[in-house]
Order: C-alpha cells, then sequence, then structure tokens
C-alpha cells in the first residue's frame, strides 16, 4: 500500500509549514469496508438513537473547540470566521437532532382511486455517503451534509480539501469520544486523487466546489448509477433600485463581497446600480472599501483575511487585468500583495465593466466589486440573469415589496431582499442551486435529510383480490 506526501502551506506566510499522506485506493476501499461494517448498527439505533449520539458529538466537539478553533484559524488564516464556523457546526448538530422525530413521515395514507388501497413509506438509507469538501469554510463544508446524512442512517466518509487539513486531527479526536460514530464517521485525508477512489467507494456523493470539478463528478457518479448531490460555483449579482437606502446598499453590498476575502460560493460579485444613484453609490462603496483592513501583521486586527489557496490569486490578478485591459478603471485595492509571505487583496472596487470581461461571466472568488449601471429594472434581471450561474442573488429596492417582485424574475436558487448574502447567515430556507451551480435537492430543511434515504413504498389492499376475470374482454 503506497501513499503519497503532501506539502501544506500556510495562507499567511506562504510557507510549507505541514504535510499530510494521500490515502489511495486500497485505503479508501478499506476505510469504506470499515465504515459498511459499522452502519448496520448505527441505523438500527433509530432516529432518536442517532440523535442521541449527535447531542453526544456536539458535547465532545465544544470539548475540543480551542484545538479546533487553532487548527482552523492555521488552515484558512482567520479566527473570528473560524470560530464561527465550529459554532454554526454546533448549532447544526443542536438543530438536526431536534428535528429528527419530524423528519420522516411513516402514516398509512388511503388511495384516493381505489377505497381498498393505502400505502405507507419505508425510509431506507444509503449504507456509505461519501463527503469531498473544499478549502474556502472546512469544517462548515464538511459537515453541511454529514450531518444530516448520519442523522438518516448512513455511514460517512469525508474527504476536506488537501489545501486545508490541519482541522482534521482535533475533529478526529472529539469524535474518538463518541463510542456510536466508531467507523461509522471518517475523515480522510487526500487530493483529487483520493476523491475519485472515494467515489468508486459510496453509494451517494456530495461535493462543493468549482463548476469544472463538479462536471467531473457527476460523470463519475452517473457511471455507477449513485446520487450526485452538487454545490459548484456561483457568480451572484445584486441589483439596487433607484430607491434603495444609500447607506444600506453600500454597507450590504461590502459585506456581501468581502466577508470571508470573497472566499465564497454566496459572495456578491456582479453588483448592478439604477443610474440616478450610480455615482453616490461608487463613492460610498469605495469609502467603505478604503476603511476595511487586511489584518495583517495582527491576525486579530482587522476585516480582510489572506487569500487561502494561492492558485485563486493567480486566477483574480488575470480577470482584473483582462478587465483593465478592456477598458474598465480600478477606483481601490485591485494589486494582489504580498505580506508575511502569503498573499492578500484590499477590497477592490471596479467600474467601466461589462459582461465581454472575465470579471463579468467567470467566478472570481475574491473580494472584487466590479459596479454597473442599469436605466431600467428590466435591463437589470435581465443582466442579471445573463451568466451560466445560479446560486443566489440579492436585491436592495425602497421597500421589501419592490425588492421581492424583483427577485422572484431573478433565475437563482436563493435571494436575499434588502441585504446580501443572507445564505451565510440563515440555513433555515429550503433551496436548489439553478444553471450550472449545483445539482440535487435542497441541503437545508426536511429535504435536505430526506435525499439520503431511498424512500420505499409498502402499498396495502385491505379489500378482496381483484381477479383476473375482472379483466376479461367480455365485462
Amino acid at each position: 500500500m503506497s501513499r503519497r506526501a503532501l506539502d501544506v502551506k500556510n495562507p499567511r506566510t506562504g510557507q510549507v509549514d505541514f504535510r499530510i499522506e494521500a490515502a489511495d485506493v486500497a485505503a479508501v476501499q478499506a476505510l469504506a469496508s470499515r465504515a459498511r461494517g459499522a452502519q448496520t448498527a448505527w441505523q438500527a439505533l433509530g432516529l432518536e438513537g442517532r440523535a442521541q449520539a449527535l447531542l453526544a458529538f456536539q458535547a465532545a466537539v465544544s470539548r475540543h473547540f480551542e484545538a479546533i478553533h487553532t487548527a482552523l484559524a492555521e488552515d484558512t488564516g482567520r479566527g473570528k470566521i473560524a470560530r464561527r464556523e465550529i459554532e454554526g457546526a454546533l448549532a447544526s448538530l443542536g438543530g438536526w437532532a431536534a428535528q429528527a422525530p419530524h423528519l420522516l413521515p411513516t402514516a398509512w395514507t388511503d388511495g384516493r382511486l381505489d377505497p381498498r388501497m393505502a400505502h405507507a413509506p419505508q425510509w431506507v438509507p444509503y449504507a456509505l455517503v461519501g463527503v469531498i469538501s473544499p478549502w474556502n469554510f472546512p469544517l462548515t463544508l464538511s459537515m453541511i451534509d454529514t450531518i444530516p446524512a448520519l442523522l438518516a442512517g448512513c455511514s460517512v466518509i469525508i474527504k476536506p480539501s488537501e489545501v486545508t487539513p490541519r482541522f482534521v486531527s482535533p475533529l478526529r479526536a472529539a469524535i474518538a469520544e463518541v463510542p456510536a460514530l466508531e467507523g461509522v464517521l471518517q475523515l480522510m485525508l487526500g487530493d483529487g486523487g483520493t476523491g475519485i477512489a472515494l467515489i468508486d467507494a459510496v453509494d451517494a456523493i456530495c461535493f462543493t466546489g468549482s463548476v469544472a470539478t463538479g462536471k467531473k463528478v457527476a460523470v463519475q457518479a452517473a457511471g455507477r448509477l449513485i446520487p450526485a448531490f452538487l454545490e459548484l460555483g456561483g457568480k451572484d449579482p445584486l441589483i439596487i433600485t433607484e430607491t434603495a437606502d444609500l447607506d444600506r446598499a453600500v454597507a450590504a453590498a461590502l459585506r456581501g463581497s468581502v466577508l470571508s476575502t470573497g472566499q465564497a460560493c454566496q459572495s456578491i460579485e456582479r453588483i448592478y446600480v439604477a443610474r440616478p444613484l450610480y455615482e453616490d453609490f461608487v463613492a460610498g462603496l469605495v469609502t467603505a472599501a478604503k476603511a476595511a483592513r487586511l489584518n495583517q501583521p495582527d491576525r486579530n486586527v482587522g476585516e480582510i483575511g489572506p487569500m487561502i489557496f494561492g492558485k485563486q490569486a493567480h486566477i483574480i490578478a488575470a480577470q482584473l487585468a483582462d478587465a483593465v485591459a478592456k477598458g474598465a478603471k480600478i477606483l481601490t485595492g485591485g494589486v494582489v500583495e504580498h505580506h508575511l509571505g502569503g498573499d492578500w487583496l484590499a477590497p477592490t472596487v471596479v467600474v467601466n465593466v461589462d459582461h465581454n470581461m472575465a470579471l463579468m461571466r467567470e467566478e472570481t472568488f475574491g473580494p472584487v466589486m466590479p459596479v454597473m449601471a442599469f436605466d431600467t429594472v428590466e435591463e437589470a434581471i435581465q443582466l442579471a440573469n445573463d451568466t451560466e450561474y445560479g446560486l443566489s442573488a440579492a436585491v436592495i429596492a425602497g421597500t421589501l415589496d419592490e425588492a421581492e417582485a424583483i427577485g422572484r424574475q431573478i433565475e437563482a436558487g436563493a435571494i436575499s431582499l434588502n441585504d446580501a448574502a443572507l445564505t451565510s447567515q440563515f440555513y433555515e430556507a429550503e433551496k436548489q442551486s439553478f444553471k450550472a451551480s449545483g445539482l440535487g435537492g435542497s441541503r437545508m430543511g426536511p429535504a435536505g435529510f430526506q435525499r439520503f434515504c431511498r424512500r420505499k413504498a409498502l402499498i396495502a389492499n385491505r379489500g378482496d383480490v381483484t381477479p383476473l376475470s375482472a379483466y376479461s374482454e367480455e365485462t
């Protein structure tokens, strides 16, 4: 059995200070076999028993909070958001456990056409679910599918990104304190090759990442006829109407675009502003962007962390260069800076943009705010929908009714009204991705749980059996 060593860079320093071994095919298969062996007893616990185990896991994560936080902060270069990732996971564990009694309807329903007939569902979990998670929110996006899959009765193997693997060790320590999870919840380190092996070993796969890689995951899963639940990229638009409150619009646009250094799929990446408000909005946004601080050299000061993955800094620089070459103007930021050995980008406001630029069409994944004026609401909606993506969007208007009327016409899975990027703050609404932004059911609500079960129909005849003679041509 061979394993490949992978170097891991610190995002704040750019230095290799961590190393992992990538699991090979044999290691993945051995882990999958162990997980399958543990799943039967896990399923037999029932919903209530599994909910109690999740609460025990919640308590274990709380005990290891500081160790997980330290590792996550090293992984991502940011402290407060790392802390909120753990807080979110704790809330998710408690929330799903509380919902457990209401997630699987089992009642018999009378037939509509034949009063003799009735049916009831049986929910059969997939034995083994694989979760491939990205580097931008290492814990959050490892747990978002894992927790409902566990509650449904599945065993789960998580393959986190090789870019941010430090949190795995303290998380494993928390898992080890919950006997019911032994063998059922496992984390496996590795790169793309490990992920390929994982898809070949599981009964359903969850993937969060780029559209390009997501398409490969979908093809591989289709070849095995297993479900693939994909949450992919976004190019989220924000429409600001003439009636919008200027200060509200500026505050929402800035936070929605640059929080987490813009390294979030729900980040605002295109801003369309009604022409009468355009100049004042741009001026306000530039002022607000200039006030935001890089949190270096002290990680505990400022709002903007480093680029977690150096490759993304090159993508952003290339998009900005393409935009400037085609006539765009950068009003603030715009230059990838190198501090402490890491890559940093201050909040960047760009004007004179159009849809011929990569900056307005391709996912940026950084703190960049391209702003474009529109003359009519119909034009703004057309621009917002002029994309291959459909993850989420936002509308800010003078009233919620006005924002809602526009939001209902945008082709995306979640629309923030009179704010931006609300899916990073509110997790309860069921939604699905549109277009190339994803595939499969909602991650939230009962649907986010039920997708991990196959629904079996039990159909009962409470009367006499229909004889063959009832179908005789003579009757």
